[in-house]
């Protein structure tokens, strides 16, 4: 199981089933083929080629975890940690996180998409929105795998 996705995160995850604002319905890749290897193949060349600058930093035979460089919001992270002394670059902030969950006995895909870092302006106490970016980005991989979705389509 992938991990949910909080109220202060922007992205959506099939697992954030008691957050709907974040949760999006699985994928089925019968659609397209009953064989989970031939889904599977297809699913890392539609990840692989989503958008400049994907990086594939994990990859089994039922799990992908991808990385790609936020598209929104643009903001200057560099500026967080000036002068601060925390040259600590593990978080990679900027990126945003894909996830992919095979569940052969199921036919089924499993997915997360999250920004790694949100950005707060006070007194919110909600991310600035990604204007759907992790959303949209999801949406534009199972339409050019031709999968269908689960459940009724997040907006």
């Amino acid at each position: 199981r992938l991990s949910k996705i909080s109220a202060t995160e922007n992205g959506v995850s099939t697992s954030a089933v008691r957050n709907p604002s974040r949760y999006s319905p699985p994928w089925s890749y019968l659609t397209e083929t009953d064989d989970p290897n031939v889904a599977w193949r297809s699913l890392v060349t539609a990840v692989s080629t989503v958008e400049p600058n994907v990086e594939i930093v994990k990859l089994t035979d039922r799990y992908l975890h991808a990385v790609v460089p936020t598209s929104f919001p643009k903001f200057d992270f560099a500026s967080l940690t000036a002068g601060s002394g925390d040259n600590n670059t593990t978080g990679r902030p900027g990126f945003d996180d894909l996830e992919f969950m095979l569940k052969p006995e199921d036919n089924l895909i499993l997915y997360r998409s999250a920004s790694r870092t949100s950005v707060f302006v006070y007194p919110l106490t909600q991310p600035v929105s990604d204007r759907n970016t992790n959303l949209n980005r999801l949406e534009k991989i199972r339409t050019k795998l031709g999968w269908s979705l689960l459940g009724d389509k997040q907006t």
